[in-house]
């Protein structure tokens, strides 16, 4: 099979490309920035350039994306020609070339609004029977992209399958507060309970969707960490989710207790892979009790994929506060 990633210079893309490496098939990298795993440099929103990659492709992994951190440096319809005007070239060519399956890689920021309670109510419990109010252009121009896939589904036979995943980017946190309050490893441990999928897992995640694609026919997943809480726990985990944790993992307060981490104050929303564990066959490798055994031993967190693809960073200029400006 021949596959085509786009995105490929990113950190899911290029986390693809490693991993198709060692397989059967081939794998085609298009990014519009140049990389060590890209073999096409252009736009997805360009029609002469993604009918010159979709000739003989059978498959296509489309991460390519403007991100949530680039709303505050880039104009709205900047967002609209790379993510949705992007989507519907990719599934123009797709439908035309005969291609067997495509992949799109959304983003939990789809579910917006929802998941955020409103204060002293439960946390979130968020799985794909959610409505999603998008906040920013980053979740507007994804859920339109979604749909792009959905109609061409319908119209066309294109199976085609979403992956919303959740955070699995190396970089630091935007929020300044928890910057200064936790450290990054800290934060990132905690994340793994509830909103951060290891970039080994997400990838994985794509492939299965890809070999399930046909059978399936049209899908929406939510891709993050298999979490250890329960809808029982939602009340507790806005007050005191350090109680909950303890209770889940008996040997959680010492090891953080050791490291001088800290878990958050509050937890407000929780994401349930439950669907695409059951429907694609992904079997998530890395979750927090994974974490906290890879904290007992001196080991950084996450997978060795994750580690060796590293930080890239949204933006070629440095800001003094953060690592990108905040909408």
């Amino acid at each position: 099979m021949r596959i085509l990633v786009t995105g490929s210079s990113g950190h899911l893309g290029e986390a693809l490309m490693r991993v198709l490496a060692g397989g059967p098939h081939e794998a085609v990298g298009i990014d519009i920035k140049p990389g060590p795993f890209t073999q096409i440099v252009g736009s997805v929103a360009d029609p002469d350039v993604v009918a010159g990659t979709t000739q003989s492709v059978d498959a296509v992994l489309h991460t390519a994306t403007l991100h949530k951190p680039h709303v505050g440096t880039h104009r709205r319809q900047a967002f609209v020609d790379a993510n949705i005007t992007g989507t519907l070239t990719l599934l123009e060519e797709a439908v035309r070339c005969g291609v067997s399956a495509f992949v799109f890689t959304s983003t939990t920021s789809a579910f917006g609004g929802a998941l955020t309670p409103e204060p002293g109510q439960p946390a979130a419990w968020i799985d794909e029977s959610v409505r999603g109010t998008p906040k920013n252009i980053y979740g507007v121009t994804k859920t339109a992209a979604e749909d792009l896939c959905e109609l061409f589904h319908r119209r066309h036979g294109l199976p085609c399958l979403i992956l919303r995943t959740s955070r699995f980017f190396p970089e630091e946190d935007d929020n300044r507060k928890r910057r200064t309050l936790y450290a990054d490893a800290n934060a990132k441990a905690n994340e793994f309970l509830f909103r951060r999928v290891d970039l080994a897992d997400a990838a994985e995640a794509h492939l299965c969707a890809l070999d399930r694609a046909a059978e399936i026919g049209f899908g929406r997943y939510i891709v993050s960490a298999t979490t250890a809480f329960t809808r029982a726990d939602l009340p507790a985990l806005r007050r005191d989710p350090g109680a909950v944790v303890g209770r889940l993992f008996p040997n959680f307060e010492e090891i953080y207790g050791r490291l001088g981490y800290r878990m958050f104050d509050e937890i407000d929303r929780v994401y349930d892979n439950a669907k695409a564990r059951r429907e694609l066959g992904w079997r998530p490798e890395y979750d927090f009790a994974r974490v906290l055994d890879q904290l007992s031993r001196g080991e950084p967190i996450g997978s060795p994929l994750a580690r060796a693809v590293g930080s890239k960073g949204y933006h070629d200029t440095v800001f003094a506060d953060g690592p990108y400006p905040v909408e």
